[in-house]
C-alpha cells in the first residue's frame, strides 16, 4: 500500500528522533550523529510540494540540528522536535491541509473563492483533481499562413496594432468595449479578438509586443480571426528562466511545452485557473497518498499519484501527447484505478455489512410456488424461470436479500415479483410493492389481482392499492388491515412512506422502476416492519443497464436480468418521420383504428415550457378530432385531477376511447393490450430510454405494434438517440447506446435518486476494464481483511470519499 511522498519523508525524520526518546530516553546516550540525520532528513522533505507552513516548520527544525553535535543533544531538544513535527505524520494532517480552501492560494480572495466553490471547486483537493480536458501541443508551432479554420493551433507573432472597439453589447442597455489586435509573423496577418477580461489582454498585447496564440481558427468573412484565444507574452532571450513567487517557482512561457487546458468555471480565465492548480501542485502535490495493492501498482506498472498528477498537470516535452489526451497514458489509469478502488470497498463493505443482517428466512412455500406457477394462464419464459429461482434461493436465506431484477418493458418481472410474494405469505408475511406514480401502482394492482384470480392458489393473496387518490375512509380502512397482517401484498406509491402506514410483518420489499425514488426513500418502506429482522428487497427497473454500469452502480446488489419477452410478442416496428410528413401519420392513425386497434400519441412534458406542452397536446387533440369525428379522442395530462384522468385511463383500458393523447410519458404506463400504435411528437426531446419503453407499450396483446417518431427539430444528440432507437430493438443494446450519449449521470436520472456516487477522474462508459481490475482487487483486499479492520488509513480513505454517499459512516 502506498504512501504520500510526504508521509514517508516525515516518517524519515522522525524515525531516528522517535528511536532516540525509545523506552524514555533510556539508550539515548547511544544515539550518534542524531543532528546531522535529522537536518539532512528535514532538507529533504522541505524540497517536497508540501503547504509553506510545514515546509517552514521542517526547515526550522533542521537548521536547529544542523549544528548540534553529539555532546550537544539533550532528551530536552528531541522532545521539542517531536511535540512539533508528530502532528505532520497524522493521517489527518494531511486531509485537513488537502481539505482547506483555494483562499490558501496566492491570489485568491473573497470573490474568487465564491466564484470557485459554486463551480466545484471548494477546497485543495477539487484543484488537484480538476484534470485537464484536452492538452495542447506547442512543441511544433504553426505559421500563420498555415492556420486552417476549425482547428487549434498555436503559433508566434507580433502584434502589428491593437485597441479597442466600442460595440453596444446584445440585449444589454450600456455599451462595451472589444478588444482587437491584428499579428502577424513573417507568412502573415490575423486578426485576435476578445469580447470579455478585455483590460488585462490590452496589457499584454501592446504594439511590438511579441506573443505566444494558441486558440481555434474562426471564418469571420473573408479573414481568418481567433475569439478569445490565450496568449502569453513572451520575454527576450535574456529574461527568461524560472521566475520566483511567493508559492516557489514557476516555469516561464517557452517555446517545446505541453500545455494542459482546463474547463474553467465561470468569470475565471483558463490561464487563471492553470496557474491556480499550478500553485496547489506546487504546495500540496506531495502530501497525495496512494491506497492501491502493492502487487496491482507493480504489474499495471504505475507510477505513484502524485508522480501522475504531475505528469497530467505539468507534462514534459517528452510526454506521449496522445497517451494524456486519450486518458490512457500509466499517470491516468493509476488515478482512475485509486478512485475506483475506493468505491469498490466501498460497496463490498456496504454489501457485507448488509450480509450480516439479520432477515426472515421465508421457508416451506415451495409447494405453493409451485403451484402458482403451474396456475398460471402461460408458461414462465427462460429468463423469468432463471430469475425466480435466483430470488427464491435468496428468500430461504437467513439475512435480508438485497437483488436487482432489471428488464425490458413487458418482458415480465412483474409475474416474478408475484411469486416472490406468494412465497412471502405462504410463510406468514406481508409483502410490499411500491411503484413512481399512481398509474403504474394502478397498473400493478390489475395485473396482480388478475394473477391471483387466474392462477387459483389457496388460500387467495390478499392486496390492496393505497395511493393518495384513496378516499379517506377507505385509506384508512387498509392502513389498519396492513397493521393487523390481514393484507398479504400492498400496493402503492409514496403514499406507503406515510407515517400512519404500519405492517405487521413486513418481509419483501419491491421498488419498481428504482431510479425514480431516492435512497432515503427506498430505506424508509424497508424500516415499516414491527418486526427487528430487515425486509428482503427486490428493485426492479424496466430501464436495462448495461452490466459493467449495474455492477458498479448496484456492487452492493444481487443481479437477475430477464433478457427476453413472452412468447407471441413481437418486437415493435419504429418509424421516423420528419416534419412535413403528416400525411403519413394520419394514414397510420386511419388505419389502426379502422382495424379496431387503439392509438397513443404523446408529446414530451418539459418543466420550463409545460404551458407550451399543453397547449400543443390540446391543439393536437382538437385537430385529431377534428379529422376524425366518428372517433373518441381524450386528453391527459398533469393537471387533470386524479379522478378525471383515471376514468380518462379507464375508457381507453375498456375500448371506449380509440385515441390518447398525453402530456406526460409515465401516464401512457400502462398495459392496453388493444393499444398497437404510438406516435411520438418532438421525439427529439426524449430520451433514449423513454422512447425505447414508450415503444414497448404497444403491440402487447399479440397484434404487431408500431412506433411512429415524429423529428421536428433535431441536434446531434437527439439524431444519435433516433438512429440508435431504429437499429435495435434489444434493450440491453439501446441501454449501451443511451449511456455513450448522455453518461451515466443523466442515463440513470441520478441527480434526483442519489444513486450514482461523484467520480472525479473515472468515466463508468471509457472505464470499463479499469472497473474489472478494481473490483477484482477490492474483492482480493476484503477477503484478506473483510472489514478493514487491520487497514485503518485504507479504511480512513474509503470513508473520507465515500462515506456519506454509501452510507458506510461506522466501516473499519
Amino acid at each position: 500500500m502506498g504512501v504520500s511522498p510526504f508521509k514517508a519523508a516525515i516518517d524519515a525524520v522522525l524515525a531516528p528522533l522517535e528511536f532516540a526518546a525509545r523506552s524514555d530516553f533510556a539508550h539515548f546516550d547511544r544515539v550518534r550523529a542524531l543532528g546531522e540525520t535529522v537536518s539532512a532528513a528535514c532538507a529533504r522533505a522541505a524540497e517536497l510540494a508540501i503547504p509553506k507552513d510545514a515546509r517552514d516548520l521542517l526547515a526550522h527544525v533542521g537548521k536547529q540540528f544542523a549544528t548540534v553535535a553529539d555532546d550537544e543533544m539533550t532528551p530536552a531538544k528531541v522532545a521539542a522536535a517531536l511535540e512539533r513535527l508528530r502532528p505532520l505524520a497524522a493521517p489527518d494532517w494531511a486531509e485537513a491541509a488537502l481539505a482547506r480552501s483555494p483562499v490558501a492560494l496566492p491570489g485568491v480572495g473573497p470573490n474568487r473563492e465564491a466564484k470557485l466553490a459554486k463551480r466545484g471547486v471548494a477546497t485543495i483537493t477539487d484543484l488537484l483533481f480538476r484534470l485537464p480536458i484536452r492538452y495542447d501541443d506547442r512543441r511544433s508551432l504553426t505559421k500563420v499562413a498555415e492556420l486552417t479554420v476549425g482547428l487549434r493551433a498555436t503559433f508566434v507573432a507580433t502584434v502589428l496594432v491593437s485597441g479597442f472597439s466600442a460595440q453596444r453589447r446584445q440585449g444589454r442597455g450600456r455599451r462595451g468595449r472589444t478588444f482587437e489586435a491584428v499579428v502577424s509573423d513573417e507568412t502573415g496577418t490575423v486578426r485576435l479578438k476578445w469580447f470579455f477580461g478585455t483590460d488585462a489582454i490590452a496589457s499584454m498585447a501592446k504594439k511590438n509586443a511579441r506573443l505566444l496564440v494558441t486558440g481555434e481558427v474562426k471564418r469571420y468573412r473573408f479573414d481568418k480571426e481567433l475569439v478569445h484565444p490565450e496568449i502569453e507574452s513572451l520575454p527576450e532571450p535574456a529574461d527568461r528562466g524560472r521566475e520566483a513567487g511567493a508559492s516557489g517557482p514557476r516555469p516561464a512561457p517557452t517555446l517545446d511545452q505541453i500545455v494542459p487546458e482546463y474547463s474553467s468555471p465561470e468569470g475565471l480565465h483558463p490561464r487563471a485557473l492553470r496557474r491556480l492548480i499550478e500553485s496547489a501542485m506546487r504546495q500540496y502535490a506531495d502530501l497525495v497518498g496512494g491506497h492501491l495493492p502493492d502487487n496491482l501498482v507493480r504489474t499495471q506498472k504505475l507510477p505513484e499519484p502524485a508522480d501522475a498528477l504531475r505528469e497530467l498537470h505539468a507534462p514534459t516535452p517528452e510526454s506521449d501527447v496522445e497517451a494524456l489526451a486519450a486518458g490512457t497514458s500509466r499517470a491516468f489509469v493509476r488515478l482512475v484505478l485509486e478512485e475506483l478502488y475506493l468505491l469498490e470497498l466501498g460497496l463490498g463493505l456496504r454489501r457485507a455489512r448488509r450480509g450480516r443482517e439479520p432477515g426472515i428466512a421465508i421457508t416451506d412455500a415451495g409447494s405453493r410456488t409451485r403451484a402458482a406457477i403451474a396456475g398460471l394462464p402461460f408458461e414462465l419464459t427462460r429468463a423469468q424461470r432463471g430469475a425466480w429461482e435466483e430470488i427464491s434461493a435468496d428468500l430461504v436465506c437467513p439475512h435480508p436479500m438485497s437483488r436487482l431484477l432489471e428488464g425490458d418493458v413487458g418482458c415480465g418481472k412483474t409475474v416474478v415479483a408475484f411469486l416472490a410474494a406468494i412465497a412471502v405469505a405462504a410463510a406468514g408475511h406481508q409483502s410490499a410493492i411500491m411503484a413512481p406514480t399512481e398509474l403504474l401502482a394502478e397498473q400493478h394492482a390489475r395485473t396482480l389481482r388478475h394473477l391471483v384470480a387466474t392462477s387459483g392458489t389457496e388460500p387467495e393473496l390478499r392486496t390492496a392499492l393505497l395511493t393518495a387518490s384513496i378516499p379517506k375512509a377507505e385509506a384508512d380502512a387498509i392502513r389498519l388491515a396492513i397493521a393487523a397482517g390481514e393484507i398479504d401484498l400492498a400496493i402503492g406509491t409514496h403514499a406507503l412512506l406515510q407515517e400512519s402506514v404500519e405492517f405487521h410483518s413486513l418481509a419483501l420489499v419491491v421498488i419498481d422502476e428504482q431510479h425514480r425514488f431516492g435512497v432515503r426513500q427506498r430505506a424508509a418502506l424497508a424500516e415499516k416492519s414491527r418486526d427487528s429482522a430487515s425486509p428482503h428487497t427486490l428493485v426492479m427497473t424496466a430501464t436495462p443497464i448495461p452490466r459493467t454500469l449495474a455492477l458498479t452502480l448496484h456492487g452492493d446488489l444481487d443481479l437477475s436480468v430477464i433478457d427476453e419477452l413472452p412468447p407471441g410478442r413481437r418486437p415493435t416496428r419504429t418509424l421516423l418521420v420528419r416534419e412535413g410528413e403528416g400525411a403519413r401519420v394520419s394514414e397510420a392513425l386511419r388505419e389502426t383504428v379502422e382495424r379496431g386497434e387503439q392509438v397513443y400519441v404523446v408529446y414530451p412534458l418539459v418543466e420550463d415550457s409545460e404551458k407550451i406542452d399543453l397547449r400543443s397536446a390540446s391543439e393536437s387533440a382538437a385537430r385529431i378530432r377534428s379529422a376524425f369525428p366518428d372517433y373518441r379522442i381524450d386528453l391527459v395530462h398533469g393537471q387533470v385531477d386524479a379522478a378525471a384522468r383515471s376514468e380518462a385511463m379507464a375508457r381507453f383500458a375498456r375500448g371506449e376511447t380509440q385515441v390518447l393523447v398525453s402530456t406526460t410519458v409515465i401516464e401512457v404506463g400502462v398495459d392496453v393490450p388493444n393499444a398497437t400504435l404510438m406516435i411520438v411528437e418532438h421525439a427529439e426531446r426524449f430520451g433514449l430510454a423513454q422512447l425505447h419503453q414508450l415503444r414497448g407499450r404497444v403491440g402487447r396483446g399479440g397484434h404487431q405494434g408500431t412506433c411512429i417518431c415524429v423529428a421536428r427539430g433535431v441536434t446531434e444528440d437527439s439524431e444519435a438517440r433516433l438512429h440508435a432507437l431504429l437499429s435495435t430493438t434489444d434493450g440491453f443494446e439501446i441501454a449501451e447506446a443511451d449511456l455513450k450519449i448522455r453518461g451515466p449521470g443523466e442515463f440513470l436520472g441520478t441527480r434526483q435518486s442519489g444513486r450514482l456516487p461523484d467520480l472525479r477522474i473515472a468515466d463508468l462508459t471509457r472505464d470499463v476494464k479499469q472497473i474489472a481490475v478494481a473490483r477484482a482487487a477490492a474483492q482480493q483486499t476484503l477477503v484478506q481483511d473483510p472489514k478493514l479492520q487491520r487497514s485503518k488509513e485504507l479504511a480512513d480513505a474509503v470513508r473520507a470519499r465515500w462515506g456519506d454517499r454509501l452510507a458506510l459512516v461506522g466501516v473499519g
